[in-house]
């Protein structure tokens, strides 16, 4: 009976994590470069249930034989693994400001572990000084003339380096060449993620590396065609009808499991106060 208690309950937690999930997706539907979360649910390992009696066997010494039963598996529950982002291009939205520059994925290659395309980031410096990176291309100048994103962080070039501009009236070529107003040059540093789905999202757009080392250098990865177009922004890639469906689909599953949780608490309650009763 108790177990029955802990089956529903695991799809409650599940089930209220994937509407949490869903949520932050539509939150950030309107968000540049957002890419949406799906949720990888697996079901905690299977119990082979058996059933042990004892045997007598009629002997002088009266020999006792232990014998068991198979009953058969039984599930646990079920909890949701992870979030992992879905790396597809967003659309294109045309903004007309310089400082909005989209990375667009023309043909990545299928990557070898689990056939999924790789995706390429703008690199960028995190709070803590680190190299992260971002597909959210709205950029700005704060006061000092370096490029930044709408969060605050630095926008690197291809050596690691802040970039510094004189005035937002630059130029970016489809290969990432900055020119200023100036004279000034620089490059936009990219990064190529051969699997994406082993980066490690930290809010704010921002994803590291598993291991904390730099991706490698997109201009020079063989095999791989992508662009950087200025004017544009990369819009995020959530479906939002679909996300809508799924979250209801999730608040429906919430609903059938809390409605068994409370039908195994009506049945506690009998086996408690009437079975056994005494008049």
């Amino acid at each position: 009976m108790f177990r029955g208690f802990y089956t529903a309950a695991s799809g409650m937690i599940s089930q209220q994590r994937r509407t949490e999930m869903f949520s932050n997706n539509m939150a950030n539907a309107n968000t540049p470069g957002f890419k949406a979360d799906q949720a990888s649910m697996r079901a905690f390992p299977e119990m082979l249930l058996k059933r042990y009696d004892s045997q007598s066997i009629p002997t002088e010494k009266g020999l006792n034989l232990t014998t068991g039963t198979t009953i058969g598996a039984i599930n646990t529950g079920v909890y949701m693994q992870e979030a992992i982002p879905k790396f597809i291009q967003g659309d294109l939205q045309a903004t007309e400001q310089r400082t909005d520059i989209a990375l667009v994925d023309l043909y990545m290659p299928p990557n070898g572990d689990n056939g999924l395309a790789g995706s390429v980031f703008y690199s960028v410096q995190g709070a803590d000084g680190t190299t992260k990176y971002t597909r959210n291309g709205d950029f700005t100048l704060d006061g000092q003339g370096f490029l930044t994103t709408s969060s605050g962080n630095f926008v690197l070039n291809d050596q690691g380096q802040r970039i510094q501009l004189s005035s937002d009236q630059f130029t970016v070529t489809e290969d990432g060449r900055i020119t200023g107003a100036n004279g000034e040059t620089d490059r936009l540093g990219v990064g190529f993620a051969a699997n994406p789905q082993r980066m490690i999202k930290e809010g704010d757009g921002l994803y590291r590396t598993e291991d904390g080392n730099p991706l490698a250098n997109a201009f020079n990865e063989a095999g791989i065609q992508f662009k950087l177009q200025q004017g544009y922004l990369e819009r995020s890639n959530v479906d939002v009808s679909r996300t809508m469906t799924d979250m209801l689909t999730a608040y429906r599953a919430f609903e059938a499991n809390q409605k068994v949780l409370q039908a195994y608490d009506k049945s506690m309650d009998k086996a408690a106060n009437e079975i056994g009763r005494i008049g």
